[in-house]
């Protein structure tokens, strides 16, 4: 066994209802300003204001920012920054899906010691300490509230990561019940995001490791055995609370084993045309997974036997090409764009969009297969 490392959050609570507890959090780090990183969408819907009444209830000053943005551009992360100095933040709640986590992340950094954005892209630049943090996710896709990674959008378009074990949360909240009102189309991306995360962690070149693997596995058995349901029927707290728990494990596995040419490739997809992560993670999928069988079908195989008890028999090609199979089945049950023509992007893009790809060698160095600029550009007119 080759040598690891392991790291996730400290502290996770899975309770429906458990959001109206994070006034405990709080006051276990002797802190009484605290400032809620979210989102319009959130706010409208009343998710985040049940959030922040049941903090003021419990006697605390609460700031709110609530103007985050898909894939976070610079200037938006900045903004949030200076409206916690502002606030004289003491604690740091991150409320929604990846894009707020991931801005709560360098919010509670930032506010706490000061530096330059630019100079801490990459791995492990980022210097300490930060403010107390805690993730609430209101969406069951990223993971980021068990993750080191806050993925920023560049004024040029690119999206570059701070990756520091600075950015793991405190803790984590898992309330089903803040996910109740996810449209379908939503829970679908979120829950195929989550389903890659496993499927990459698991076959991660280079930091794969035994731990890494038992949450991949167990994550995509919650993940494929309930997005068909959430999807159908939101309204199931005991479904949404699998799922959840299914993105957390998976959250947990990629953070440990990084993921590779589906992120990679989806990345470009979500710069250029602002396409949610989930969406272009999806449409990305199918065709990597099938570029991959040639190098990855033993691992391919084990995740079949994982999730589909009919491959127990079958020999180790045969599992994996099932398993691949039936993932994109899976894909192709989602209600939202397919191909990449249907999600609007433009054919004359593909060959920027292939050397873009290559440039987020951070996640391309894990895939189980090599991927050149050629075949970056076959594997977008594969989705196309």
């Amino acid at each position: 066994m080759s040598d690891f490392a392991f790291e996730t959050t400290p502290k996770i609570l899975c309770q429906q209802g458990g959001a109206a507890r994070l006034h405990e959090l709080v006051a276990s780090r002797g802190a009484q300003r605290v400032f809620v990183v979210t989102d319009r969408g959130l706010l409208d819907a009343g998710v985040a204001g049940g959030v922040v009444n049941a903090l003021e209830q419990a006697g605390l000053d609460v700031a709110v920012f609530p103007d985050v943005l898909a894939d976070p551009p610079e200037h938006k992360v900045l903004e949030a920054v200076e409206a916690a100095r502002a606030a004289r933040a003491e604690f740091v709640i991150g409320l929604g899906g990846g894009s707020s986590m991931d801005t709560a992340k360098l919010v509670a950094l930032l506010a706490r010691t000061p530096q330059p954005l630019d100079a801490i892209y990459g791995i492990g630049l980022a210097k300490g300490p930060r403010l107390p943090l805690v993730q609430v996710p209101t969406t069951a896709g990223t993971g980021s509230e068990v993750t080191p990674i806050s993925i920023v959008t560049t004024p040029g378009l690119e999206k570059k990561g701070v990756v520091s074990p600075l950015l793991y949360p405190d803790a984590a909240v898992l309330d089903s019940t803040l996910t109740l009102g996810l449209p379908p189309a939503v829970t679908a991306m979120t829950g195929v995001d989550a389903m890659v995360h496993a499927i990459e962690a698991y076959t991660s070149r280079l930091k794969k490791n035994p731990l890494s693997d038992t949450f991949a596995v167990k994550a995509l058995q919650l993940l494929y055995r309930n997005i068909g349901s959430a999807v159908a029927d939101g309204k199931d707290p005991a479904v949404r609370e699998r799922m959840l728990l299914g993105s957390l494990m998976a959250g947990i596995a990629f953070a440990n084993a990084p993921v590779g040419a589906v992120h990679a490739l989806a990345y470009p997809l979500g710069g250029h045309y602002h396409l949610p992560h989930g969406l272009t993670n999806s449409l990305m999928l199918g065709p990597t997974l099938r570029f991959n069988l040639r190098d990855a079908a033993p691992l391919y195989a084990e995740l079949g036997r994982a999730i589909l008890p009919e491959t127990a028999g079958l020999a180790p090609d045969a599992a994996a090409q099932a398993f691949v199979e039936a993932i994109c089945a899976t894909v192709r049950t989602m209600p939202y764009a397919q191909t990449l023509r249907e999600a609007g992007v433009a054919q004359d893009d593909l060959p920027m969009l292939a050397r873009d790809a290559m440039n987020v060698q951070r996640l391309l160095v894990n895939n189980p297969r090599e991927v050149a600029l050629d075949d970056a550009l076959a594997l977008y007119r594969e989705a196309y």
